[in-house]
């Protein structure tokens, strides 16, 4: 008997080195590859997600973020995704669904 098994302490061991794999095994939420993964797109149908780019109004870094379309127009604060400022953003989102305007502004504005 093992140090771990006497202890109650449960053992899992990696059969394989497949990120699927691990997550799972550690109870990982999987790492999205924006890289890698296809963009998702504003389809002018009012469906989905798109990516839009956003200029930090803090430290002047452009960044991608997902917009959500379903909703319609709407504000909420999102923390730069390089300098961790709080961002106010603002999307404009038309009656079709289709996206018009994000503007990004410091919060303390």
């Amino acid at each position: 008997m093992t140090k771990h098994q006497r202890s109650g302490v449960a053992t899992k061991s990696i059969v394989s080195t497949d990120e699927k794999d691990i997550d799972q095994l550690y109870g990982l939420e999987p790492v999205i590859d924006v890289e890698n993964t296809p963009q998702l797109e504003n389809t002018g149908e009012g469906e989905g997600t798109c990516f839009v780019t956003v200029a930090c109004p803090y430290c002047g870094e452009s960044y991608e973020t997902p917009v959500d379309l379903t909703g319609g127009s709407f504000e909420y604060i999102e923390d730069c995704q390089i300098c961790c400022q709080p961002i106010m953003l603002k999307v404009e989102v038309s009656v079709d669904g289709e996206l018009m305007n994000v503007a990004s502004q410091q919060l303390n504005e």
